[in-house]
């Protein structure tokens, strides 16, 4: 296996790999069929603002459970074998496939079933991003971890590639196909996860109470200027330029795409975003790190806005592809450093914090997205969000110098370091 890259040469990353892309095909293949599901319900009885609303409140359904959970889930991914935490995690997501497949094979399918759908797909995330984060460093030596990332991030890029498509089009077969086609991925996902061979689980010294522990993840963070910097910087672009959440809308009523154009507007960021993975994961970037993820960060509101004015699917979905491979860039850069810079036994608890920021951006940016766009109008919040996110560039770069300043992402000597980054 000399040909593969290197933390694939690893019998157990493969299976994390593996793991990764079929469960991510699935959750997204049920994500853009329950979007759409959820809009078009609406648009028969609403017009377009208040079915945008509809389309918002699956943000916060998903949002709530990980705000909720943050400080449990990244305890227990410090206490508990992750690779457990993982197994149920995708289990959860099984159990919801298989049962939107019925009520779709039913014809019962209504907004409070997709709702509490999302709600328990929030729930699985909430326990699965800590623990599969806080993994990977586990499987692979530390010097190739940036590849390791790399690749995972290939995994999860190929399966936002791959999800959308395959949901979109075999909606358009059946409306129970792409459920029963994520269950069949999530079962092959739970397959990798119990391949894998036992691995060390971190010790946490132990505190006054469980309680104690869990803020520590908080305190690390917000300690760590670089950290916080680097996990703030996504939430606040995202949050503000999240143009994925109306797709849908822009897909049936400024497109006129239907449910296969809409599949290919969901995939359009991830085929971005996988090429810029795949160059990462031969050539890792190694030189002014902070000031290149600034730059991505800023590219990323500017096709955002282009996206938001075009009325040519050839165009939108440049843009798409675009945002989709500078927040790739971006991804890959706070990863990198989270990874690194934080010691393994706070790597579930921090891993807890930066999920609870990303889901933050996702979600809530698709509640804000649709809160906005009842109130403005879906394409003007979207113009509107790009140019909030290049400003929040300029603030970053002001608020957190670390951003600026970092050079590579060779850390400190995590066992001498002080809590503090200078």
């Amino acid at each position: 296996m000399s040909f593969l890259p290197e933390p694939l040469r690893i019998r157990d990353f493969r299976y994390f790999w593996l793991a990764r892309l079929t469960a991510t095909i699935g959750q997204m293949a049920m994500v853009i069929v329950i979007g759409w599901q959820v809009y078009d319900i609406a648009r028969e009885t609403m017009g377009l603002k208040e079915a945008a609303l509809r389309l918002g409140i699956i943000g916060v359904v998903q949002f709530v459970p990980l705000f909720l959970l943050t400080l449990i889930t990244g305890w227990t991914a410090d206490r508990v074998d992750r690779r457990w935490i993982a197994r149920a995690s995708v289990a959860l997501e099984l159990g919801c496939a298989l049962a939107l497949a019925a009520f779709a094979w039913a014809g019962t399918t209504t907004l409070e079933v997709l709702y509490v759908v999302a709600a328990l797909l929030g729930v699985a995330r909430a326990f699965a991003g800590p623990a599969l984060s806080a993994l990977a460093p586990n499987l692979v030596p530390r010097e190739i971890l940036p590849r390791a990332i790399a690749l995972s991030s290939i995994a999860w890029q190929t399966g936002a590639i791959l999800g959308p498509a395959l949901g979109g089009y075999l909606y358009a077969a059946a409306p129970y196909a792409p459920y029963a086609a994520s269950a069949l991925l999530f079962a092959v996902s739970l397959g990798g996860l119990v391949a894998i061979q036992r691995v060390e689980r971190p010790t946490i010294a132990r505190g006054p109470s469980p309680w104690a522990q869990m803020v520590e993840g908080l305190h690390y963070v917000r300690h760590n200027k670089l950290v916080l910097g680097a996990i703030s910087l996504d939430l606040f672009a995202v949050l503000l330029g999240g143009a994925t959440a109306m797709l849908p809308v822009f897909a049936r009523d400024v497109l006129h795409a239907g449910p296969e154009g809409l599949g290919h507007l969901r995939a359009a960021p991830a085929v971005g975003a996988t090429l810029t993975a795949v160059f990462f994961s031969v050539r890792p970037l190694k030189h002014n790190v902070g000031l290149k993820m600034l730059g991505a960060v800023g590219i990323f509101g500017a096709a955002t806005i282009v996206f938001g004015f075009s009325r040519w699917m050839p165009l939108s979905l440049s843009c798409l592809a675009l945002l989709g491979a500078a927040d790739m860039f971006s991804v890959y850069v706070r990863q990198s450093l989270i990874q690194l810079y934080t010691p393994d036994a706070m790597r579930g608890r921090v891993g807890a914090v930066s999920s609870l920021f990303i889901s933050a951006s996702n979600e809530l940016g698709e509640a804000e997205s649709g809160f906005l766009g009842a109130l403005i109008g879906p394409v003007t919040a979207v113009i509107a969000g790009g140019f909030g996110a290049v400003a929040v560039v300029f603030l970053w770069a002001w608020w957190f110098p670390q951003l600026r300043l970092a050079k590579t992402f060779d850390p400190p000597d995590l066992a001498t370091a002080p809590l503090e980054e200078t």
